[in-house]
């Protein structure tokens, strides 16, 4: 059974006096293990469908189902705070990082919104595989770029979600820095994980294991 299976997903916007198809009819399958890249110019979608994926914005039209729950029947509800936090893990082009929280308490505040007391050798094993073991005491202003995506994937891992939906993770980085986030991103995906990544980078589209493109809302497969 699919992770992710989404239906005829529209989103709409409105430019002017005229409204826009965000995303238009979006309906696709992301299998459990996959590494799916998402590609498109800017403007084109892609960042859009991957917000109503992660349950951040609301669909005008259509059904996102993620690990067997229908999502949008749960959008004017209580549980998606909860959805977000057990069953998908977010990567932001920005980090999202917290500036007065030290790498290691950004990485379990997932957790803690959970009520669920961090697992500290999943903590150690998630910091040796991301290189950032002697970065955790560190607080975001004294780390890099790289490092703060790294504390940012770990993040994204603590609550071991179902899927990583990664918004150009490498967007903010220099070209070695983006290199070594996205063989990374290998290697968690190599682990099990579902990983559904959004680029403008075709370099790093072809290093997943399938590729759709979005352009003017509308979703190809490659």
């Amino acid at each position: 059974m699919a992770i992710v299976s989404t239906q005829f997903l529209t989103k709409m916007h409105k430019q002017g006096q005229a409204f826009i198809k965000a995303v238009d009819n979006a309906s696709f399958d992301i299998e459990r293990g996959e590494f799916v890249a998402i590609v498109g110019s800017s403007g084109s979608g892609k960042t859009t469908l991957l917000n109503l994926i992660g349950c951040i914005d609301k669909p005008d039209n259509g059904m996102i189902i993620i690990d067997g729950t229908d999502v949008t029947d749960s959008m004017n509800a209580n549980k998606l705070p909860a959805i977000r936090r057990q069953k998908i893990g977010y990567i932001f082009q920005d980090f999202n990082l917290l500036p007065i929280l030290t790498g290691r308490e950004n990485i379990i505040m997932p957790a803690l919104l959970d009520s669920q007391k961090a697992n500290e050798d999943y903590i150690s094993s998630l910091a040796g595989l991301l290189g950032i073991s002697d970065r955790l005491e560190h607080l975001p202003s004294e780390l890099s770029g790289g490092q703060k995506q790294r504390v940012a994937i770990a993040r994204a891992l603590i609550n071991r979600p179902v899927i990583i939906l990664a918004d150009e993770p490498t967007g903010n980085l220099d070209k070695k820095s983006a290199d070594e986030i996205m063989t990374l991103l290998m290697e968690v995906n190599s682990q099990g994980n579902t990983i559904l990544l959004v680029t403008h980078n075709e370099k790093y589209a072809d290093m997943c294991g399938r590729t759709m493109r979005i352009e003017d809302g509308v979703l190809y497969d490659c």
